[in-house]
């Protein structure tokens, strides 16, 4: 087999959380360009109707759209149950969907704190089970989990603990799942994301304000990332390219973990 086929995704079904817009945007296209079918599960259903259709007409693949909130038990196996009465399989699960919130630890109310890690752990946990269960049955599978480098360092100058915590425990939970389902032949890895310039925080990135000064004096190449720039790394994951890979942590910094 040439190498640039292990990279070929046709007639697979893959799964991702979060993925209206955004970073989960951007890896469903990576994997519905080649040749993936996509589920795009989201909250916004508007949003993740657009993406789903947006893709079938530009990739020539299938592509649905399914409301779900991460937390809710019982929404993420009826979404489980619709993707395998649609397709008959899941090969791929991105678990993207995730929150912040950028306050001091002596003043975030409880409900904040378990909102953030509710959705970006509890919600990684769900999904992974369910997902899992099938991948388990099929013997085949590969789950990639959306971490940060906020799960490897403390930000400064904002103060984030709740988020650093849910992407340390993602990272963990990642490491954990590959120990434990590398028997099913299910390879379980993590991206963990530095700063990006998305659709949410582009606004954010063209105030240049002292805090993204801040950033970007700590970020080595001086930038933040951009969603496509997660594509390449999302479908060697996603495909057999990374046949011996699991448990692994890639960051995508732009060197900021490396000072």
């Amino acid at each position: 087999m040439k190498i640039l086929d292990k990279f070929n995704l046709k007639n697979q079904v893959s799964i991702i959380t979060g993925g209206a817009m955004g970073l989960g945007k951007a890896m469903a296209q990576a994997l519905s360009q080649a040749g993936s079918n996509i589920v795009i599960a989201d909250l916004n259903i508007t949003e993740a109707q657009k993406t789903a259709d947006e893709f079938k007409h530009s990739e020539g693949i299938e592509a649905i759209a399914i409301k779900m909130d991460v937390t809710k038990e019982d929404e993420v196996n009826n979404m489980v149950s619709k993707v395998l009465n649609h397709f008959g399989k899941i090969d791929v699960l991105f678990n993207n969907a995730g929150i912040t919130h950028h306050e001091k630890l002596e003043d975030i109310l409880f409900e904040d704190w378990y909102k953030v890690i509710n959705i970006n752990l509890n919600g990684v946990f769900l999904v992974s089970k369910a997902v899992g269960r099938v991948m388990i049955e099929q013997q085949k599978g590969s789950i990639i989990n959306i971490s940060s480098m906020s799960g490897l360092i403390a930000n400064t100058p904002q103060s984030q603990s709740s988020y650093n915590t849910s992407k340390a425990g993602v990272i963990m939970l990642t490491k954990s799942l590959a120990m434990e389902w590398a028997q099913h032949n299910i390879r379980v890895n993590t991206i963990a994301p530095g700063y990006m310039k998305t659709e949410l925080t582009k606004p954010y990135f063209e105030e240049n304000g002292d805090m993204v000064k801040t950033w970007m004096n700590l970020t080595p190449m001086a930038r933040p990332g951009t969603p496509d720039e997660l594509g390449g790394l999302a479908l060697y994951l996603a495909s057999d390219a990374s046949s011996f890979v699991t448990g692994s942590v890639y960051t995508v910094d732009g060197g900021y973990t490396a000072l």
